[in-house]
């Protein structure tokens, strides 16, 4: 298969996986300044773009965070990270998954970071995700503590919204439509800060 072919597999592959929603301007300007282009990094790891790429297209690394709307795969600096310190692309599935204890959550979480969606962190990494994962949930479960309004409470929530703000990018317009609805910042971040401003 041709490069372009390649390129032109990977975006319907993309597509497949986040819809076809337009980027606009501000959304490029985001990507443009969060992540580099997949030819950019290729070249600075002197890696073959087309065998990445075919990489991608096997479930061997994730799909792109996004496509520019010039057609740019738009990726994380950091994309050849985790496979470098598994050992290799080949050891990389079973090294990610062995992350976690449950074997099924592994090959969810797996299933997931392969499909290029966790724009949400800044790294991508199983510690990132798993702390992600826990930050999100005792936020939403705040309200319900038993001490909820004092003032102990609202130092352990800000203390919680501060450590999941500094994990987290700052999103872009296409996300939300990407996701459909509010991203994990507008509701653990922005909206408690809100709701509960510090005292």
């Amino acid at each position: 298969m041709t490069e372009p072919d390649l390129k032109q597999q990977l975006a319907e592959r993309f597509r497949e996986v986040n819809g076809d929603h337009p980027m606009s301007d501000a959304d490029d300007a985001y990507t443009n300044a969060q992540f580099v282009t997949l030819e950019e990094l290729c070249e600075a790891h002197g890696r073959d773009v087309a065998a990445v790429r075919r990489l991608m297209l096997g479930r061997r690394l994730p799909l792109p965070g996004y496509l520019r709307s010039d057609g740019a795969e738009m990726v994380p600096a950091d994309l050849f990270a985790l496979a470098d310190e598994a050992g290799g692309v080949e050891r990389l599935e079973a090294w990610f998954t062995a992350q976690w204890a449950d074997p099924d959550t592994g090959k969810a979480e797996w299933n997931a970071y392969l499909s290029g969606q966790y724009v949400c962190l800044h790294a991508v990494t199983p510690a990132a995700i798993q702390r992600k994962e826990y930050l999100t949930a005792a936020i939403s479960a705040s309200e319900n503590e038993p001490d909820a309004g004092s003032a102990r409470w609202y130092g352990r929530l800000h203390a919680l919204v501060d450590e999941l703000d500094a994990l987290e990018p700052a999103f872009t317009a296409y996300d939300r439509l990407r996701f459909g609805g509010p991203t994990s910042r507008d509701t653990c971040i922005d909206a408690i800060r809100t709701r509960f401003p510090r005292r």
